[in-house]
């Protein structure tokens, strides 16, 4: 056995490895799992979801419990976003940040009781996580931390007609499901928190459900969303489409030299709540000593593909950097995200991208590059 083999055999798999197989994806390594990257082909994947519907697999993705009467505050701590402003059955996007301000992760935090939280991780994080949630716990008498990752997958459903194909297999109302919030419900005979989030820029739900059970629904699902041209859809055009909707991915937008307010993410960060959070101090810091950098839009003007981790200058000194590049299908543009100077970060300055050692023409843009039509 080839060492190469030995490396893909030691990947994690989701319980649908065997459905992706024997619907031809093409299967790669990401964060340590054998994940598809693409089926029919990425550019098909991204328009089935701006048009029609788009099922991805993200059972990768770690799930905790966070439960108990300090649970809330103890998530305060943790957290630089607002807890406590959650109703039940309401969710919530922020960060996991260091001392430095830095962060560890992205997350989601979902209420599903006034002392019972469940915390949806990137999957290449999930054990640095769980190590420093724990660790932070024990500041907190009434907490207990459960890690249900194993058994917990995640259906994503995604694109205008997402909605029309999901209805007719729950009897929970899903229009009246607003933006940001989830309800437990039977999916196709099937147990599920049924969450109207989404990381494409289009309409969609997240269906969470046991992993004994996820199959089964991934195959009601195809076969509901057949009629509508529903697609299986890989992680190459989750990419494409979460550039497009200028959504940060972590190790690229976000890591561990990277703070959420020069990530553009200054509205999840809640200075003025009460009580010590994480990173608190240094924060504060960084917003009264202004940004150094900022997260940009960087659009093509010249032919050429940008990509992560191409220098980016202005006449000849490096302003910057790109952290995600690829061209956008619905916006037919090269596009990519990445860190510039912050007196460069003004939209419609001339820059050059550095591919592959020639200087080629771009400019500074708007984000996010596509958003649909309410």
């Amino acid at each position: 056995m080839s060492t190469q083999d030995n490396a893909v055999n030691q990947l994690k798999r989701t319980p649908l490895y065997e459905e992706h197989r024997s619907l031809g994806a093409r299967l790669v390594e990401f964060g340590g799992w054998e994940m598809p990257v693409q089926y029919s082909g990425i550019l098909q994947e991204h328009q089935a979801v701006r048009t029609k519907a788009g099922l991805f697999d993200v059972s990768h993705m770690g799930e905790f419990k966070v439960e108990g009467k300090d649970a809330e505050a103890f998530l305060q701590y943790l957290v630089p976003n607002n807890v406590a402003r959650l109703a039940v059955h309401q969710a919530l996007y922020t960060q996991l940040c260091n001392p430095e301000g830095n962060t560890l992760d992205d997350l989601l935090i979902y209420r599903l009781s006034e002392e019972h939280f469940m915390l949806v991780v990137n999957a290449a994080n999930i054990q640095k996580d769980l190590a420093w949630i724990q660790g932070h716990a024990t500041k907190f008498a009434s907490v207990t931390i459960t890690d249900q990752s194993d058994t917990t997958s995640l259906l994503a459903l995604q694109g205008p007609l997402a909605q029309t194909i999901l209805q007719p297999l729950t009897s929970t109302d899903l229009s009246a499901l607003k933006y940001y919030h989830f309800l437990p419900g039977q999916v196709a005979g099937y147990t599920c928190l049924i969450s109207r989030t989404g990381y494409t820029g289009e309409d969609g739900f997240e269906l969470y459900c046991s992993s004994a059970d996820v199959v089964a629904l991934w195959r009601k699902l195809l076969e509901a969303g057949q009629p509508h041209g529903l697609l299986p859809a890989g992680l190459g055009a989750r990419d494409t489409l979460r550039l497009e909707a200028a959504y940060c991915l972590y190790g690229h937008e976000l890591d561990e030299q990277t703070n959420p307010l020069e990530a553009g993410l200054g509205w999840t960060v809640k200075l003025k709540k009460p009580g010590e959070f994480i990173g608190r101090a240094a924060l504060e810091k960084v917003k009264a000593e202004g940004l150094k950098r900022k997260l940009v839009g960087v659009e093509m003007i010249e032919r050429g593909i940008p990509r992560g981790g191409y220098a980016l200058y202005a006449s000849d000194q490096q302003i910057g950097i790109l952290t995600s590049g690829a061209p956008g299908p619905t916006v037919q543009k090269n596009i990519g995200l990445g860190y510039v100077e912050t007196p460069f970060a003004v939209e419609g300055t001339q820059i050059q991208v550095d591919i592959r050692g020639k200087r080629v023409a771009a400019q500074i843009v708007a984000l996010p590059f596509y958003k649909r039509a309410q």
